[in-house]
């Protein structure tokens, strides 16, 4: 089950990956230019290239728009009352310009270069890697419990320590969850305690043996006497 979670997980992540398209370029502008009381207005306008200068003649009398500097040459139609003119600035620089009937009538227009478009990088979303899971670790050689040549015990000794003894452990039966799986499932036992145990209880057994045979020969020796 976690396994399965773990891969849904990945799948929603991975097909999440978002690829950022690169910004839309912003609209070109629009700018207006009015040609009243013998004068453009306003007189001095800056734009950005790309952007669209349309011109409206209020006047009574006619007017043109004829650049005298810049970059590029521009050169509108006669336009009566009412009329108007557009033209798209692409190239930067600085435009002198007037109206050939009427020289006196000058204005100028500044065209900045447009700013680079920004690009974003493609964001991928990859899932946390899982944890890497730590080895099982096996009882070897170093895991046993160094043991000592005890002397031999004494018949009394050993009838002492037989009596003694507690009498070996019965693991206690695994108290179901609330799943209904029992705990050792989940809890697995740790193989150094499980070799302390049996190891102990080989001892307990050796001692009760041993006694066993001290007692039998000490009933046989008045037998035999």
């Amino acid at each position: 089950m976690p396994r399965l979670t773990a891969l849904l997980g990945a799948l929603f992540v991975t097909g999440a990956a978002v690829v950022l398209p690169a910004p839309a370029a912003e609209a070109a502008g629009t700018h207006q230019v009015v040609m009243s009381g013998y004068a453009f207005a306003p007189r001095s306008l800056t734009v950005t290239a790309g952007d669209t200068v349309t011109w409206t003649n209020r006047d009574q009398a006619p007017h043109d728009v004829k650049t005298t500097s810049g970059p590029a040459s521009v050169h509108s139609p006669m336009l009566s009352k009412g009329g108007s003119w557009s033209h798209t600035f692409t190239t930067p620089g600085t435009y002198g310009y007037l109206c050939t009937v009427h020289p006196g009538m000058t204005a100028q227009l500044v065209v900045e270069p447009a700013p680079a478009p920004t690009t974003h990088a493609p964001v991928h979303r990859h899932p946390a890697s899982a944890p890497a899971a730590a080895p099982s670790r096996r009882a070897g050689a170093s895991d046993m419990p160094s043991m000592t040549m005890a002397p031999a015990p004494t018949p009394r000794a050993t009838e002492e320590a037989a009596v003694q003894a507690p009498p070996e452990a019965t693991p206690s039966a695994p108290v179901p969850d609330a799943q209904g799986t029992a705990a050792s499932a989940t809890r697995p036992l740790d193989p150094l305690l499980l070799l302390t145990g049996v190891v102990a209880g080989v001892a307990v057994l050796c001692l009760l043996l041993v006694g066993s045979r001290s007692a039998a020969t000490r009933r046989e020796e008045p037998e035999a006497g």
